[in-house]
Parts: structure tokens; C-alpha cells; sequence
């Protein structure tokens, strides 16, 4: 009776951590993608006076002159083989955007975007979390263009990467180093 108990234990103890091993690691996500193509963001208009009254808030047509590049770099792997190119734009408006250009990179779960005053790339893919960091938002998607906000207000001065951070296992999956002023 006690071998039986025994192995039923052991089943279910087995069972158990393949349970949780799987919900931690989500080892699926590494075969799935997505794609995001967000538009070059521009700044938004604000309401003019008219003859008749007001005009409705506008979106500008885009142009060369719609957003001015504050940084830029190409991205560097670290934990997942990550490429692309990261861009952070002022628009005309004052606002800044990060964006993300022929983007790639793994899956994973919860995977953030940050800008972080630790240098980009070296073998320490931990570190980003030890300094300041501004998050920005769950990564879009895997492959692609995206665009992410800036809050408003975030001083830039003293940032000097990108970096795509998985949460869950406090690791970057790459960066890209940038200048800011």
C-alpha cells in the first residue's frame, strides 16, 4: 500500500510541476509571432478658429518635418535574437514617441518596452531594471513598426538605451542603444 501511495504522490507532484513549469514558461510562445504596422506618428492639431466657429481637431498629414529624431540605435540581442532599428521623435507638438522599425524579436511573456540610462547591449541581460527606467507599454507585437508614447513630462536627459524587458524572468530580450539630449 505504501508503494502506491507513493507513486500516486510522485505522479501527482510530477503533474503539479509540469503544471507550473509550463504557466511560467510558456514554451509555446516561442513558436508563435504577431505583426503590428503602425503609421509614422504625427502630432495632432489643435482646434482653430474659423468664420463659423471652431474647427474639429485635425491630424496632420505627415512630412519630414512632423517629427524631429532625438535618438536613435540599432537593436543588439540579449536573452532572444532581437533586430530592428529604435527611433525616439519629438513631434511637432512636443510630445515624444518611440518607435520601432523593422522590428523583430522572440515572444514571450509579459515582454515590456522601457528606455533605461544602462548602456545597451554586454553580456549583462539583468541589469536594466538597476537604474531608471521609463516604461512605456507591453510590446505590440513580435515583428513590425510600432509606435510607443512617451509620458508626458519624462525627462530623456540621462537615457541611453531601449530595451525590449521580459518581466516575468527580469531579462532583456535586446536593446538598442540611443542618444538623447
Amino acid at each position: 500500500m505504501n508503494r502506491r501511495v507513493w507513486i500516486a504522490a510522485s505522479v501527482v507532484t510530477a503533474s503539479l510541476a509540469l503544471v507550473v513549469g509550463l504557466a511560467l514558461f510558456q514554451p509555446w510562445r516561442l513558436l508563435t509571432r504577431s505583426v503590428v504596422d503602425e503609421p509614422l506618428p504625427v502630432a495632432v492639431a489643435t482646434a482653430t478658429a474659423t468664420a463659423g466657429g471652431t474647427s474639429p481637431t485635425t491630424p496632420h498629414t505627415p512630412s519630414a518635418s512632423a517629427a524631429r529624431v532625438v535618438g536613435q540605435g540599432r537593436f543588439v540581442d540579449g536573452e532572444h535574437a532581437t533586430s530592428g532599428t529604435a527611433r525616439v521623435l519629438e513631434l511637432a507638438d512636443g510630445t515624444s514617441v518611440l518607435r520601432l522599425e523593422g522590428f523583430s524579436t522572440s515572444d514571450g511573456p509579459d515582454v515590456v518596452v522601457w528606455l533605461t540610462d544602462q548602456p545597451a547591449g554586454g553580456d549583462d541581460w539583468h541589469r536594466y531594471d538597476d537604474g531608471r527606467f521609463v516604461p512605456l507599454g507591453d510590446l505590440k507585437a513580435t515583428d513590425g513598426n510600432q509606435n510607443y508614447a512617451v509620458p508626458p513630462g519624462t525627462d530623456l536627459s540621462g537615457l541611453t538605451s531601449v530595451v525590449i524587458w521580459c518581466d516575468r524572468f527580469d531579462v532583456a530580450f535586446g536593446s538598442a542603444p540611443i542618444r538623447t539630449a
